[in-house]
């Protein structure tokens, strides 16, 4: 019977490699290999050996989905919290806010990242805990929108 070093060193790469193509990105694969192999670390007695490959890429594709469906009740959350922007917005908003729920560019995870940072002032980190993403997928969209209203507002002008 190998040992779990043993064991990780011989199907880690092919683990990593199916996590990437179904995980879509490196963090996310790094994730999903870690959470197999931890899996596998508490279950290692029990474990035929023979079954090891498939069961750890068994794990990889549930816990995939499962981030899956966790994004998609998030965006789900965030597309609310939109709507209830928009439908509580006053006529006193900004001229920030009215841009921003205006721009018919801006998914509501844009609208929703630009107003906790511009209108409410949060921290990216605050974002990222208040809407479930990352800070690195905060950062992203804010970029982006901004880059978006940019566009637009430069077309009123114009």
């Amino acid at each position: 019977m190998a040992t779990f070093e043993d064991t990780y060193r011989q199907h880690a790469q092919a683990v990593f490699r199916f996590a990437m193509k179904v995980g879509g990105g490196r963090d996310v694969a790094e994730d999903l290999v870690q959470e197999a192999f931890l899996a596998l670390y508490r279950n290692f007695g029990s474990i035929d050996q023979a079954r090891l490959p498939g069961w750890l890429l068994t794990v990889v594709r549930n816990r995939a989905r499962d981030l899956w469906r966790h994004r998609a009740v998030e965006q789900q959350y965030v597309e609310r919290y939109v709507e209830e922007t928009v439908d509580h917005a006053t006529p006193e908003t900004t001229d920030m806010e009215s841009q921003i729920l205006d721009s018919d560019g801006l998914k509501p995870v844009h609208r929703a990242c630009l107003m906790l940072r511009y209108t409410y002032g949060m921290t990216r980190a605050e974002i990222a805990d208040k809407t479930g993403l990352n800070e690195t997928q905060v950062r992203g969209h804010l970029q982006y929108a901004l880059t978006l209203l940019r566009k637009a507002y430069a077309g009123r002008v114009a």
